[in-house]
């Protein structure tokens, strides 16, 4: 049974958190920032090679830390002594961004599987998630459907993502609550069709322009690089 997000909630999204020149993506401060603006979140997470759920978007290391390496190869310790974002923090384990945002904002949890792992990883973040309270303050996408299949068994929402590249995964749409397009998508006749009846998120959005441009076609904007006084203008 498709369950219902409470779309007031999450008009607008911060892509990775409110990450700036100072505060890196998918960072402590960057999660912080958004909170403080009371903003919802977006972030991505990863299962490392003991099991832990870390926060960080690539599986490929070198782009935000500048050292080669798989993050699901490493342990949480091998990350933490090797691997550091560009402000020196360490990736931050899910755990402990869920403590930080403590419900006051809702988050986006993407699912990032490697290596075949979907099934352990959905396993994992209901797990992580268990605690929740509200449940409204979670939802859960993925690129993958065979991740969110597993995650749909539990009490959040499930949005699937569509790349323009990988238009084939709309086959798959019908079966999740919601559709989490790329912007050059907005015009698919079967998003169109599928808007009709259920809710549509749209990423990524990067300027004030291209917000006032997509705001009344869709239910949801992932942002980033747009002030979070003039996201919040456009309510």
């Amino acid at each position: 049974m498709s369950k219902k997000l409470n779309l007031p909630l999450y008009r607008h999204i911060a892509h990775r958190g409110l990450h700036d020149d100072v505060s890196p993506e998918n960072s402590l401060s960057a999660f912080q920032k958004a909170v403080d603006a009371k903003l919802p979140i977006e972030l991505d997470i990863h299962l490392t090679k003991d099991g832990k759920l870390v926060v960080f978007h690539d599986s490929d290391l070198k782009r935000m830390t500048g050292k080669e390496g798989i993050l699901e190869d490493k342990t949480l310790e091998e990350l933490n002594r090797d691997y550091h974002l560009p402000d020196g923090s360490n990736l931050p384990l899910f755990e402990k961004v869920l403590e930080l945002v403590n419900e006051i904002v809702p988050i986006v949890v993407e699912l990032k599987p490697y290596n075949k792992n979907w099934k352990s990883l959905a396993k994992a973040a209901l797990i992580a998630l268990s605690n929740i309270q509200n449940k409204d303050m979670i939802t859960i996408i993925s690129f993958d459907p065979r991740c969110l299949f597993p995650a749909k068994k539990g009490p959040f929402t499930c949005g699937l993502l569509i790349a323009d590249e990988r238009k084939d995964v709309l086959l798959f749409r019908h079966f999740f609550d919601y559709l989490d397009v790329e912007d050059v998508l907005l015009e698919n006749k079967k998003v169109l069709r599928f808007h009709k009846k259920k809710p549509l998120n749209v990423w990524t959005i990067r300027s004030e322009e291209a917000l006032s441009n997509v705001e009344n076609k869709v239910d949801m904007i992932t942002f980033e690089h747009i002030k979070a006084d003039v996201v919040k203008a456009h309510r």
